[in-house]
């Protein structure tokens, strides 16, 4: 007689499970993200939300590091000047710098102005990763708009995984962040956030409502929890 298989789903879509949850059973289940399979069981491997789609189980992580792909628009903070360029810190455990030749578009005479007048260590840059080397070696741009300094404003750090929540689909939700707060809003894929206005109580506001679509970014309805806090607030009217 045949051993009739186990075939089960154990989680629903959306639920938080952490390392070790057996998520399903059955090899009809297929694992993805941080999901994997063990002998006939689907396993978490990490902190993380549940996206199912049919068989196949996700497991999107809720914390993580920042893992850089080129092409990415990050904000880095300047934190040295070398002779042919400038290193900086984007939150990842790789070295990084920003060459003279990408860092504008206009010519850069370092024998008539220091280094330091283009960008100071402090500085904070919006930039894009235009290659990275077989041993992870990091080379940032700012030639083309919109990657330039960042001048005022304040940066705050979040989890790079739940910067796809803070840009929304298509851009949905800086795109209402924007027109709801009246601020100048950057998010770089390494998990910071530039936050400009000329109202100091604005950009507060702004980034308590960051914060609130990070620890929140699992919730349904949070873009109009989200815009009702702006607008409640002091907000743009």
């Amino acid at each position: 007689m045949t051993e009739k298989k186990i075939e089960k789903l154990y989680v629903s879509d959306r639920e938080i499970v952490i390392p070790g949850d057996v998520l399903a059973e059955g090899m009809s289940y297929l694992p993805s993200g941080r999901a994997m399979r063990e002998d006939n069981k689907i396993i978490a491997t990490s902190l993380g939300l549940t996206n199912i789609k049919g068989h196949v189980i996700k497991i999107i992580p809720l914390a993580g590091r920042y893992i850089p792909k080129r092409g990415d628009a990050v904000i880095g903070k300047i934190t040295g000047i070398a002779r042919h360029g400038w290193r900086v810190d984007i939150r990842c455990p790789f070295d990084a710098d920003l060459p003279i030749s990408e860092a504008s578009q206009s010519y850069i005479d370092t024998n008539r102005y220091p280094m330091s007048k283009y960008f100071d260590v402090g500085d904070y840059i919006f930039a894009s990763i235009f290659d990275i080397s077989e041993n992870r070696f990091i080379k940032l741009s700012t030639k083309n708009r919109p990657y330039r300094k960042l001048h005022n404003g304040i940066i705050i750090e979040v989890s790079p995984t739940k910067i796809p929540r803070i840009i929304g689909k298509q851009g949905s939700m800086i795109k209402m962040l924007k027109e709801n707060s009246g601020c100048d809003i950057l998010v770089g894929q390494n998990g910071w956030v530039w936050i400009k206005n000329d109202d100091p109580e604005k950009q507060m506001l702004m980034s308590k409502a960051i914060r609130k679509i990070e620890t929140e970014s699992h919730t349904t309805g949070l873009t109009d929890k989200i815009k009702k806090m702006l607008n409640t607030k002091g907000g743009k009217k």
